[in-house]
């Protein structure tokens, strides 16, 4: 493990973990229901991304500040609290989970890959991109990679916000997206998808274990990391933000609605008219370096989660987990392969209906179950201790979040088992 000494660092030599969860949790969905909400509804669905960027930092933080105190894991935490019942359980579900969001991040790879460079089909891109972030994450030091994925965020930042800059000035994006936001007629759902999806959901766990491998050990780190994963939400909304934006620039105001993975494609083929090629070229590589980032920070963060849970379930002492709980445990790499190559099928076959319900149905309950549990465990100053626990503001959005990622697990749900759905 690398310790960092923090003081004597300047800030941006000092952030690190923030940045690779704003890396991580912008992705393909992301960028889609960013495109599609503000085709459709324009400037008025701005406010949706900032409050979706604002509710993850909520609970990002809660997380952080749990392993500060206790110097556990929040998965730690759960197993020691919730018992070993509910340990089996979400250890079926991240397997599931593994599975069905590798395959969609393969998928998301190869299809932005192509875009760039169609002499490659979808499926060849996508399984270059596996590969190759495997061996990024085997062959590479945490700092190595956190290295990389700064500089993946400094493309998706040219292309992304470049090609938003030059769509819409600061100044009439903003005042447009504060004038008209509303809650459009028959938008309550696109809008609350858009909140929920901001940022990722399992990968926020993977903050902890960054935060193990950047030294960051203790509660006088609070502000450090609060300031850390408040640059990281900053980044997440504006990204959000400058997809909506284009959308609304470059589809909305001709009229061009779009839906499900292709209306990324068919708004960077739009930006040719608008912003010319170089705009389109940027847009696209942009797009491309949201994905990439997403998958290796799911291929580097996810196979420490499983690994956590190998160690509980083992009951191995501190010594010994840590060891376990490490990039160079056969557990990780053993995760890493199952992430990276049995997904792979999923870009030749049609998913697993059964296995797709399943997991959905699950993952339905995940949010709001996480940002509960850091409702109730960051309150007992027993175990967090009284100047770690969470404040009124924080418990009164952690209730939101749950009112909110509540819903929109019980809409999923609703639709999963509706003869329609």
């Amino acid at each position: 493990m690398e310790r960092s000494p923090l003081p004597r660092h300047p800030l941006w030599r000092q952030l690190g973990p923030g940045l690779l969860i704003a890396a991580t949790g912008v992705g393909a969905g992301d960028v889609v229901a960013a495109a599609a909400s503000g085709s459709r509804f324009g400037y008025a669905i701005l406010w949706a991304v900032v409050a979706g960027a604002l509710l993850k930092y909520i609970i990002n933080e809660g997380l952080a500040r749990w392993q500060l105190a206790t110097g556990t894991t929040l998965v730690e935490g759960w197993t020691r609290h919730l018992g070993r019942g509910f340990q089996s359980l979400f250890l079926v579900y991240l397997v599931l989970w593994s599975f069905i969001v590798g395959g969609a991040l393969i998928s998301a790879c190869g299809l932005a890959a192509h875009a760039l460079a169609p002499r490659l089909s979808v499926q060849a891109w996508g399984v270059f991109h596996s590969l190759a972030a495997a061996g990024v994450v085997l062959l590479g030091s945490y700092r190595r990679f956190e290295h990389v994925m700064k500089i993946f965020i400094g493309v998706m930042f040219a292309g992304l916000v470049g090609c938003a800059l030059a769509a819409a000035p600061v100044a009439r994006a903003v005042s447009r997206g504060v004038v008209e936001a509303s809650v459009p007629p028959g938008g309550i759902g696109l809008l609350l998808g858009v909140i929920g999806g901001v940022g990722g959901s399992v990968t926020l766990l993977s903050y902890g274990y960054w935060m193990r491998e950047k030294g960051w050990d203790g509660p006088d780190l609070k502000r450090l990391v609060r300031v850390d994963l408040a640059v990281a939400y900053v980044l997440t909304g504006l990204f959000g933000l400058a997809v909506a934006v284009l959308a609304a620039e470059i589809l909305h105001a001709r009229g061009v609605v779009v839906e499900g993975d292709s209306s990324v494609l068919v708004m960077a083929g739009m930006m040719q008219s608008a912003l010319g090629s170089a705009g389109a070229w940027a847009f696209r590589l942009g797009f491309w370096a949201a994905v990439a980032t997403s998958i290796l920070g799911v291929w580097q963060g996810v196979p420490y989660l499983f690994c956590d849970f190998i160690a509980l379930l083992r009951r191995l002492p501190a010594d010994r987990m840590r060891e376990l709980v490490s990039t160079r445990s056969p557990w990780y790499r053993g995760y890493l392969a199952y992430m990276c190559l049995p997904p792979l099928a999923l870009l030749y076959i049609d998913r697993p209906v059964a296995v797709i319900v399943v997991y959905a149905a699950v993952g339905a309950l995940f949010m709001p179950f996480l940002a509960g549990t850091l409702l109730y465990m960051n309150s007992r100053a027993d175990w967090v201790g009284p100047g770690m626990t969470s404040g009124f503001v924080t418990n009164g959005l952690l209730a939101l979040g749950i009112l909110l990622f509540g819903y929109l697990g019980w809409v999923q749900v609703a639709r999963l088992v509706s003869p329609s759905g």
